[in-house]
């Protein structure tokens, strides 16, 4: 079979000849399987699969194989396709991995700021809770219930002077409460 020319080894190779493929293989999977690994950036496990490939496919078409040019041409064409998918195929193994990687670090983010920023809103109600009666009113009403000052006077029957009182009285609490907080939380 070595003195077989390239043409003839493809005409017993038609046939289903077991040495004709042999002889295939070993005169042409050491090329093909440099063109691969220099390709690939000597990825030597991926050169490897894809000129085996190249073999599979070869024997599995071999009854309807229909060469336009040399078999080296065919072989040669048959691994540039082969690189060009598995580049292709790691690209977006790539990009899936980092859009992946991105999504779980933005969402650990998330919920740790949610984590923290529930942690606020419950210590900013404790806080409020512990202001004296009327300041924690006044602050409700302004905070939570959106009621101006003016409306807040009207509504508790108290001067203007005193819901701001009572508003500067509560937010001065409630900062050292929460500076305090944030310190020990960060």
């Amino acid at each position: 079979m070595q003195n077989l020319d390239d043409d003839r080894l493809v005409g017993l190779l038609q046939t289903g000849s077991d040495a004709a493929f042999t002889e295939i293989y070993h005169r042409y999977w050491n090329r093909l399987f440099s063109v691969a690994a220099h390709k690939l950036n000597y990825d030597l496990k991926l050169a490897e699969e894809l000129t085996q490939d190249i073999f599979l496919d070869l024997w599995q078409r071999r009854e309807t194989l229909a060469l336009r040019s040399s078999l080296s041409l065919y072989l040669a064409a048959a691994m540039k396709y082969k690189v060009i998918d598995a580049r292709l195929k790691k690209k977006r193994i790539k990009e899936y991995a980092d859009k992946i990687a991105s999504q779980t670090i933005d969402s650990d983010t998330s919920t740790e700021k949610q984590l923290s920023f529930e942690e606020l809103r419950h210590q900013l109600t404790a806080l409020v809770s512990h202001l004296p009666g009327k300041c924690q009113l006044v602050y409700k009403l302004s905070r939570e219930a959106g009621y101006s000052q003016k409306e807040i006077a009207r509504h508790l029957s108290i001067s203007e002077k005193t819901v701001e009182s009572h508003l500067s009285r509560a937010i001065k609490a409630l900062r050292l409460g929460l500076k305090n907080f944030l310190t020990h939380l960060f």
